[in-house]
């Protein structure tokens, strides 16, 4: 937050602040025809299946201000809804930005927010299009909506998963929950204290994991390269037991995962270690991984196994066996999906 020059945001009011924060926007898709500045953007998408997906975060539900700079929340805020785009295995194209905020924000603080969701839409050749901003007497809510396309034989739903599919995953897990555990931390250990800088060194990745987030469209090409179509994908927002659960009740299957087969970092078994936490439970149910979860028949096992970043950790049952973890020494777990929900009683 600017604690220097701040700018109140009732010197432009309402449009004079779109106006400021958008203006340099250029589109550079060829199905956006006309952005930001009328009463609706034009976009025409001839012979493709477009996508649409939205998310609302909430100060304080979804985000923390103490820790979350804004810039980077700007760029997570645009990353999470590109990365339900490539859940799909579609391509973003343009995203809105809305945003309800109180007086304790200035122009410069929307400035950074801006700032990162350019960044993050530039890095996915992504346009803005629209959006709105109201006022707000219960802190920073932004809600955010992505339009995508796809071709029509090439879109994959959570539904299509089959027995003996062989399930995979990007990247590596739990990262970002360590991520969250670390600050959550650090701001009980330095609640008040304002000259006080916490000792970061070696936890680097785990906050990167956790601030800013990368939309795993390297996954996407990578799998299109290789003549793959995946039979049912998700992202990772909730947790990897919450996400597989998605996929199996709604292609109406089982699975078994290999809790030895699950993709962890070493900085996040070392975190874990710290917290004296359970390091698989932290990989599958942590959330906020934004990696993919993907299921591919069998017959694709050689060679998915041969692209990088991605793993085999389990394969799709008949519905009647359930979906289990298989524990490091061969004992079979009923998963549950522990992973965030928002909405649960407490």
């Amino acid at each position: 937050m600017h604690e220097g020059n701040r700018t109140e945001i009732s010197t432009l009011g309402e449009f004079g602040l779109i106006k400021h924060l958008t203006e340099d926007i250029k589109p550079e898709n060829k199905e956006t025809k006309y952005g930001i500045g009328d009463d609706a953007a034009v976009l025409e998408f001839p012979g493709q299946q477009v996508l649409v997906t939205t998310d609302l975060l909430m100060e304080g539900v979804h985000f923390d201000l103490v820790y979350t700079p804004l810039k980077h929340l700007g760029y997570k805020s645009a990353m999470v809804n590109l990365s339900d785009i490539y859940a799909m295995n579609g391509t973003p194209k343009q995203i809105t930005v809305s945003l309800a905020v109180s007086k304790r924000f200035c122009i410069e603080d929307l400035e950074d927010f801006y700032d990162g969701v350019k960044l993050a839409c530039q890095r996915h050749h992504v346009d803005i299009v629209g959006g709105d901003t109201t006022s707000s007497v219960t802190g920073l809510a932004i809600s955010i909506t992505c339009i995508g396309v796809a071709d029509k034989d090439k879109v994959v739903y959570r539904n299509g998963a089959k027995e003996t599919d062989i399930i995979c995953v990007s990247g590596d897990l739990g990262a970002a929950y360590m991520g969250l555990q670390l600050m959550e931390r650090e701001k009980a250990v330095f609640q008040g204290e304002k000259d006080v800088q916490p000792d970061f060194a070696g936890k680097e990745y785990l906050l990167e994991r956790f601030l800013k987030p990368e939309a795993r469209r390297d996954i996407i090409e990578e799998l299109a390269e290789a003549g793959i179509k995946p039979t049912a994908m998700m992202d990772i927002s909730d947790g990897l037991s919450s996400e597989l659960m998605h996929i199996c009740s709604q292609s109406n299957t089982g699975c078994r995962v290999y809790e030895e087969r699950i993709p962890i970092d070493y900085q996040t078994a070392v975190m874990a270690e710290e917290f004296n936490m359970n390091l698989s439970t932290c990989a599958l149910n942590g959330g906020e991984d934004y990696e993919l979860l993907f299921t591919v028949p069998l017959t694709d096992h050689d060679k998915v196994s041969e692209l990088k970043d991605i793993k085999v950790i389990g394969y799709i049952t008949k519905p009647e066996l359930g979906c289990a973890l298989v524990t490091r020494d061969g004992n079979e777990l009923e998963l549950k999906a522990q992973g965030w929900n928002p909405l649960k009683q407490d």
